[in-house]
């Protein structure tokens, strides 16, 4: 549908309500967290009740346009080794050595759990938590945030903070 408005243009209340996204009524993506690998025992359940709310959260981030994370009607999330995260990082990236985080547009995510083990350690964090962010990094990227400036990696950045901040008052 076009419009076209000269000045101030506003919808008939109908319609506009019609237009709206009411995420009650929405299908949200279904998402599901499997671990790939075996060093590190994760407690799947916790995370994808988590992971669950979070994509929630990423979809009441209104957008001019559809995203990835609005046109998908199922997420998954896979837990891998660094082994496994270095080959898919040299195969679609190009790049030697883990990631964190690979996520791609029709609705994986990759999360190196002994990456995000590393980092929980270097910068204080629980396992649970590292894996939240990063699941949440994920589908920021999915929902159309972008890292690769400084600029949308800070203003991504503040968004992850935010939603998780907010996640853990309602704990």
């Amino acid at each position: 549908m076009e419009m076209f408005c000269r000045g101030s243009c506003q919808l008939p209340l109908q319609l506009a309500n019609s237009m709206r996204t009411d995420l009650k009524s929405a299908a949200l993506p279904h998402i599901t967290v499997r671990n790939l690998q075996r060093t590190v025992p994760v407690r799947l359940g916790d995370l994808e009740r988590s992971a669950a709310k979070a994509v929630r959260a990423c979809l009441q981030l209104r957008k001019r346009e559809p995203t990835d994370l609005t046109r998908l009607s199922e997420i998954f999330v896979w837990l891998v080794s660094d082994r496994r995260m270095a080959s898919l990082h040299r195969q679609f990236l190009h790049q030697t050595g883990p990631t964190d985080v690979l996520t791609f547009q029709h609705g994986e995510i990759f999360i190196s759990i002994e990456t995000a083990r590393r980092h929980a350690r270097v910068f204080g964090n629980s396992l649970a938590h590292e894996l939240r962010l990063y699941i949440l990094h994920g589908l920021l990227h999915l929902h159309g945030f972008d890292d690769r400036k400084r600029a949308d990696a800070r203003k991504m950045e503040r968004m992850q903070r935010r939603i998780l901040t907010a996640a853990n008052a309602k704990r």
